[in-house]
């Protein structure tokens, strides 16, 4: 069922980010010359639903070399950053704006595509992705709604411009950008049924995208509010395997969501790929091309260990801490409780989790320069006694006495020198 028309369509004149000096610097530079000049797409979609708007883009009828000519005339820089396509970045009080003439595409090659520019607005609303992102405002806060995206929005209805498959074709990533506005802007329990199939129709162009692009989609959608269920709707259209190479564990990463909003801890997209992918995750890294930071995470939460059960002692618990940092612990706490089963509210699972809330892991005592002070030359015999002193530390329960540690310290070395003298 497609959208109908909004015949009265609010007004955005008081929007603090239409009201910015620099937003107004620019529209006027490009009025000033006669051309038109709009807002268009996130900002505008945000602000008719209450999202806070971070970038502003702009779509004009003045061509690039105008665009450029009228912001230097105004005194603003403009900088050609896609001028082929007609976008020139106007940076008005060290603010960057896409300034972007109207256009439409006459040929597609992919995310490539051959372009005329164009004065008319349908035109150049038909090329963007979804009807949502296809809603304009002008300086005076006017919405203008060429294809009825505003209908779509108030439904929470995330519907591809024309022909969806077509729309996909163009770029596969429309396909995971899909999912992720189903989970930040739709209704992911009840998605466009065109929409659907055209993504299941089209999956097999998952392939052709790098993993890069893959990744920072992929993040995204994880970190949304509606993740899990728009997660359930890629898995139940087989769309989980083609972009992580498995079918994907959803019922994990819905525990681990219910558990984070418990503790009101915010999504953690690395954790909840972790849930994900679970045992196949090994290749992500590659895959995905995590960074490295991600990359450690990713490994660190998969391991699994006693000391994130409460049942198991939290001397157990405060010795992971030790060794693997404040992270690896909650991380892989937070992975236990959902595999467990554990309810979202078990106070015994959060107050493992929050152990490092109420106790820092002490720094050691001992370092190499103690060893050696005491006649043990530098190498192996240095990392053997260290070693042995923590786990002696550790299981002694962090002790702060220095003569007591002291006194380890000088009998690990004695043991090492007649172990020396034997052999």
């Amino acid at each position: 069922m497609r959208a109908k028309h909004i015949a009265e369509l609010p007004s955005l004149a008081d929007a603090e980010w239409l009201q910015r000096r620099p937003t107004r610097a620019v529209l006027e530079a490009l009025r000033a010359g006669g051309a038109e000049a709009r807002a268009v797409g996130g900002a505008v979609r945000n602000a008719l639903m209450g999202v806070p708007v971070k970038d502003v883009d702009i779509a004009t009828t003045a061509h690039p070399d105008d665009v450029i000519a009228l912001a230097r005339r105004a005194g603003l820089q403009a900088v050609p950053t896609g001028i082929e396509h007609g976008t020139v970045t106007v940076i008005a009080d060290k603010v960057p704006y896409e300034v972007t003439t109207l256009r439409r595409d006459v040929e597609t090659f992919g995310r490539h595509a051959r372009v005329v520019f164009t004065t008319d607005w349908r035109e150049d609303a038909m090329r963007r992705d979804f009807t949502m992102n296809a809603l304009y405002c002008d300086a005076d806060g006017r919405v203008h709604d060429p294809l009825g995206g505003y209908g779509d929005l108030l439904a929470r209805r995330v519907r591809f411009i024309g022909d969806a498959r077509e729309r996909i074709r163009e770029d596969y990533l429309r396909i995971l950008r899909f999912f992720r506005f189903l989970a930040l802007y739709g209704d992911a329990t009840a998605p466009d049924a065109e929409g659907i199939a055209a993504a299941r129709a089209e999956k097999a162009g998952l392939a052709q995208l790098s993993g890069e692009r893959i990744h920072a989609e992929l993040m995204r959608l994880l970190a949304a509010p509606g993740a899990v269920a728009a997660l359930a709707s890629m898995e139940r259209n087989d769309l989980i395997e083609p972009v992580v190479g498995c079918g994907g564990d959803v019922g994990l990463v819905k525990r681990l969501a219910a558990i984070e909003q418990a503790l009101d801890r915010p999504a953690d997209p690395v954790l909840r790929l972790a849930a994900l992918a679970g045992d196949a995750a090994a290749d992500l890294p590659e895959r995905l091309r995590l960074s490295g930071a991600e990359a450690r995470q990713l490994a660190d939460a998969l391991e699994r260990d006693p000391a994130f059960d409460p049942r198991t002692a939290e001397a157990a618990a405060k010795g992971f801490i030790y060794r693997h940092g404040v992270q690896a612990f909650v991380d892989g706490a937070l992975l236990d409780w959902a595999r467990s089963g554990d309810d979202a509210g078990s106070v015994a699972r959060a107050d493992r989790v929050r152990l490092p809330e109420r106790w820092t892991a002490p720094p050691a005592p001992v370092r190499g320069g103690d060893v050696m002070a005491r006649g043990i030359a530098p190498g192996p015999a240095v990392g053997r006694i260290i070693a042995a002193f923590e786990d002696w530390w550790i299981g002694a329960g962090f002790p702060s006495d220095e003569r007591q540690a002291a006194a380890k310290l000088d009998a690990l070395v004695r043991g090492e020198l007649e172990a020396r003298r034997e052999t």
